[in-house]
């Protein structure tokens, strides 16, 4: 029986060759938000392991959008430029998909990367004053964030429509917003974090006001084969913050709203939260959304095992698998999964000799030949421009096998 990891999805009219995600990862080795080497040979080698879909990292909107000064962001030329470089290079090397995700740190920004610390980083080195729905700190000992007046948010939503703009241009097949983890939209829909007393704060129609906002613009700025997805924490892991019922309710809202597929993620809001994590603990939420609000989703968190994978999709508890850690770890996972799963692995002409005897390979098609990029579209002018540099050659085109129906 072919598996369901390897048939083929139908993501808001974008098909994508197998269910197979990489996630959004930060790898905070930007500079001035525009991604370089690093991400060149991160996302190049991901893109030839041949999953059906890769997600960039969490990307700032604005300067003080970022989680770190080291973050990607999205709102000058010179980083529309460096993603197009990016986007056609991924093409290039093989048939994923290619999305990015789209968001505003809130009053988690402006810290220091994991391996520094991830303490503050103040305006001498970097940093900046952060915002948020409410002057609530994520640490006790951190500087309160500014409240949003109406200015501030009319200003963060245009953001998020600029930078989707820019991901448009610069080739991207889908966005992705960011509203899980504790970052700004999250902190929106939380009763933790947002203490409003105006039409954005209070009930839990006025807490998700602003996020919907936002997802209505994004999705009116994108064009109507591009697929968005929106990412959310079903539970703050906290007793009186956001819950699983209230992210059926959201994510029936963003349906509505043309929301192709939600990520179902959890946590990050509080510190306070109680998590046990454990082996696919979060599908249970993922199924939940799928069911009750008639949406799509993507299972993600410690899915590391091709098996592992294969279940959560048969029993119905998820359209789409996205691994973080385990693609990491391991690079070729999708290689793998396909053999562990009786599949063909689809590699790059150069390393089909690699496959272990015995189990079936077929060159990797890329969605493209490799070639230069296309120079990224003058936007807003808050920065110069930069023209996007050619990709490297890419596998050889040859006969790919039909994927399976779902």
């Amino acid at each position: 029986m072919p598996s369901h990891l390897f048939s083929p999805l139908d993501i808001g009219g974008m098909r994508v060759g197998n269910r197979i995600a990489v996630s959004p990862m930060c790898q905070y080795s930007a500079v001035d938000g525009v991604p370089g080497d690093w991400h060149v040979v991160h996302l190049g080698t991901l893109a030839q392991s041949g999953p059906g879909l890769i997600v960039v990292e969490a990307t700032g909107v604005a300067p003080e959008g970022r989680i770190t000064p080291r973050c990607t962001g999205l709102w000058s030329d010179a980083q529309e430029a460096a993603f197009a470089r990016l986007v056609a290079l991924c093409r290039g090397l093989g048939p994923a998909r290619i999305g990015i995700q789209l968001g505003h740190a809130g009053r988690k920004g402006s810290t220091a990367p994991p391996w520094e610390g991830r303490g503050t980083v103040g305006p001498r080195d970097g940093g900046w004053r952060n915002v948020a729905p409410s002057a609530l700190p994520f640490q006790a000992d951190e500087t309160a964030p500014l409240a949003l007046d109406a200015r501030g948010l009319a200003r963060v939503r245009d953001d998020f429509v600029r930078a989707t703009g820019r991901a448009v241009r610069a080739g991207f097949d889908l966005v992705e917003i960011h509203a899980a983890h504790g970052y700004l939209l999250h902190q929106f829909l939380s009763p933790l974090s947002n203490r409003r007393a105006d039409a954005y704060g209070g009930s839990l129609a006025n807490r998700m006001r602003f996020p919907l906002e936002v997802i209505a613009a994004v999705r009116a700025a994108l064009p109507a084969d591009r697929p968005l997805l929106v990412r959310v924490s079903a539970t703050d892991w906290v007793e009186g913050g956001w819950s699983l019922e209230d992210t059926v309710a959201f994510a029936t809202e963003a349906r509505g709203l043309g929301v192709a597929m939600i990520d179902v993620s959890s946590g990050g809001l509080d510190a306070g939260q109680r998590i046990a994590p454990g082996p696919g603990y979060q599908t249970g939420f993922a199924e939940a959304v799928r069911r009750r609000a008639e949406v799509p989703t993507m299972a993600v968190g410690l899915i590391s095992e091709p098996v592992q994978a294969e279940t959560i999709l048969r029993s119905g508890q998820a359209d789409m698998v996205a691994l973080a850690r385990a693609m990491l770890w391991n690079p070729r996972w999708v290689w793998h999964a396909a053999s562990a799963l009786g599949e063909e692995a689809a590699m790059p002409v150069q390393y089909i000799r690699a496959a272990p005897r015995g189990r079936g390979a077929r060159p990797l098609v890329p969605r493209e030949p490799a070639g230069p990029a296309a120079p990224a579209g003058r936007g807003d002018g808050r920065a110069g421009d930069a023209a996007a540099d050619g990709a490297p050659a890419g596998p050889a085109r040859a006969p790919a096998r039909a994927a399976p129906a779902p």
